[in-house]
């Protein structure tokens, strides 16, 4: 088990503050793994276990608290008076109206509350009105290179290749056989799409929902549109609309499995509202989906490295200037960063394509191409890294 210490050292961070910690994203990229890890360090740290009370409502045993008041009143009565309580709820959005408890239970004395949620929908309507201003988000990914390289362990090349081809979902790192491999992220793809998608959205007209996620997973990396995704898919004999899609690829969001870059106009210092570009948490469910002939490194790359951004805490846009294009502006406050990636920049052609954008701008924040290969280049300050360098330096 590969501890997430980018995750831990955020909770170790807010720990007894009268704040409420949201840990969300995709079904199984380990945070209950993370809740349990947390618990380890109170119960090292000197907290007593009567301390900690931790729920996971996918547990058929906690059925009977999957009532809001009777969720209440059962952690009410598990608080320790005088004494810190650390109350971790898993899942949570399976309660229905969970925000009342979780409101009531912010207000006692000596409670600190830890939810997570494989929903966006967690932080929307009534729980961000109860809780604005009260809460912190703790967004999780699947294992980056780094945490996979350190769980695997062996030559790091190798770890990169199964990296690759395989993804970053924890348990699924551990599985060897291909068609276990392959099964056990069926089921995640399928237990997305049919439960926190299909369920939640009332959604009668599966076969579109899984067509439009094949076209997003086949076109990582690819500027696309809904009227696009519509017009291809109904020249494929689905027919369907671009209002719908357009649905469809917010669900796919909010169940933190596809991420949206936008676009932003470096000259003309203004966001585009069209034209984005949509990624993929985990490109394992890609092959798994697509198979090998969906590898395109170029592409995949790209994912690879906007998902290593977003871990390292940056907002990630794609940059427009002129008529060349920026894979990704990195921004975090004050710190500003541009990134080209490509496989490959020893082909003086390539080269000269991939550096043209970056030259383009005239701003003194850094610029780098990512790229595979071994031997370092650079031209006007722009310096070249190899991706494996780069995901395995420290944040």
């Amino acid at each position: 088990m590969v501890r997430r210490h980018q995750y831990l050292e955020k909770l170790r961070k807010t720990r007894d503050m009268q704040i409420i910690k949201v840990i969300t994203g995709v079904r199984r990229c380990g945070k209950s793994t993370l809740l349990l890890q947390f618990q380890e360090e109170l119960l090292q740290s000197g907290v007593d276990a009567r301390q900690i009370v931790s729920i996971n409502f996918e547990d058929i045993a906690n059925n009977p608290l999957l009532e809001y008041e009777a969720l209440y009143n059962h952690l009410l009565s598990r608080l320790t008076p005088g004494e810190m309580t650390y109350v971790f709820l898993d899942e949570v959005q399976n309660v229905p109206q969970f925000q009342k408890a979780v409101d009531s239970l912010y207000i006692q004395p000596n409670v600190d509350v830890y939810l997570t949620g494989s929903n966006a929908s967690l932080l929307s309507g009534e729980l961000a009105t109860l809780l604005s201003g009260r809460y912190v988000e703790v967004s999780m990914l699947p294992l980056s290179f780094a945490e996979y390289h350190a769980l695997v362990g062996g030559d790091r090349r190798d770890a990169w290749a199964a990296y690759f081809r395989r993804g970053g979902f924890p348990f699924a790192a551990t599985l060897e056989d291909e068609e276990v491999w392959r099964d056990y992220l069926l089921g995640i793809y399928h237990t997305v799409l049919l439960k926190d998608i299909v369920a939640r959205k009332g959604i009668s007209d599966v076969a579109v929902l899984e067509s439009v996620a094949g076209f997003l997973f086949d076109n990582v990396g690819s500027i696309v549109s809904s009227k696009k995704i519509a017009d291809s898919l109904t020249s494929d004999g689905r027919k369907t609309n671009s209002v719908t899609v357009e649905n469809y690829i917010n669900a796919l969001q909010e169940s933190f499995i596809l991420y949206k870059a936008g676009r932003y106009n470096i000259k003309g210092k203004q966001h585009l509202k069209s034209l984005e570009k949509y990624y993929l948490v985990d490109l394992g469910l890609r092959r798994m989906l697509l198979g090998e002939a969906a590898a395109n490194i170029g592409h995949v790359l790209e994912n690879i490295i906007y998902l290593e951004l977003l871990r390292r805490g940056f907002q990630v846009q794609i940059g427009k200037v002129g008529d060349m294009e920026i894979d990704f502006i990195a921004s975090k406050g004050s710190d500003r960063r541009y990134y080209q990636v490509a496989a490959s920049i020893l082909d003086p052609s390539t080269f000269k394509r991939e550096i043209a954008p970056l030259k383009a701008v005239k701003d003194n924040y850094p610029k780098y191409i990512l790229t595979l290969d071994e031997l370092p280049m650079a031209e006007d300050g722009i310096h070249q890294l190899n991706v494996l360098d780069y995901l395995l330096s420290p944040a």
